[in-house]
């Protein structure tokens, strides 16, 4: 099974860190956020790694190289500036995923979640990790109804964790080359029942500014052993 992280966002929240540095590779707790995943996804396992990237990406490339050093094997899909969304952007990398369900997770994000469980969940065509609403995301997303991801109007919400198990023809309604978003084919699948979820309790967080990312640095330091991610 291979795993994909999306790191061509543009990262306006963390900047002026973003400016010079693409968010995959700001640190917390020692270590660039994307390496965090890389050695997770090795512990799980995993081989094979796609990562997209658009703002600075060549800075991601140099900094990660092939990944041998993790024991990996990482393939790069470029994309042009500004980036393809999340969508687009999976779709542009399909043929380096291949024909299997692959996993997805997203760079700029802090989890425990053991990604060991995406091989048991690759009969899906669409599986969501969510976690519950975060202060700044209150609304959260979706909700979950005995294993089907349901529109939030259904309630009590959660929040998309930016983790995710596809088979390749989720996205074929992606036109190539696209700037699309991931929302529209989430809701289309929840439309059909085709959409499954699960709520992660452990801990997770959204990485998205300069003091959440001094947050997650701190509380990983203030760990004897910190948690995986």
């Amino acid at each position: 099974m291979k795993a994909m992280i999306l790191a061509a966002g543009r990262g306006e929240r963390m900047r002026p860190l973003t400016d010079h540095t693409p968010k995959p590779l700001l640190p917390a707790g020692g270590k660039p956020l994307i390496v965090w995943h890389l050695e997770a996804l090795a512990a799980a396992g995993f081989r094979d790694i796609v990562i997209n990237h658009a703002h600075l990406g060549g800075q991601i490339e140099a900094a990660l190289g092939d990944g041998a050093r993790w024991n990996l094997a990482i393939r790069y899909s470029p994309e042009p500036p500004g980036a393809l969304e999340t969508a687009g952007g999976i779709a542009q990398a399909l043929p380096l995923l291949g024909d299997g369900p692959f996993l997805v997770v997203n760079g700029d994000i802090w989890c425990d979640w053991d990604f060991r469980r995406a091989r048991d969940l690759t009969s899906r065509s669409a599986h969501l990790v969510l976690v519950d609403n975060p202060a700044h995301h209150a609304g959260g997303d979706f909700a979950l109804a005995g294993g089907q991801v349901v529109p939030a109007a259904a309630g009590p919400t959660l929040t998309y964790a930016g983790i995710g198990v596809f088979s390749p023809g989720f996205f074929a309604p992606v036109p190539a080359g696209a700037v699309m978003k991931l929302r529209p084919l989430l809701d289309a699948a929840i439309r059909a029942a085709t959409l499954t979820g699960e709520r992660h309790t452990g801990h997770w967080v959204d990485v998205g500014t300069p003091q959440r990312l001094a947050q997650l640095d701190a509380d990983i330091r203030r760990q004897p052993k910190p948690f995986s991610a």
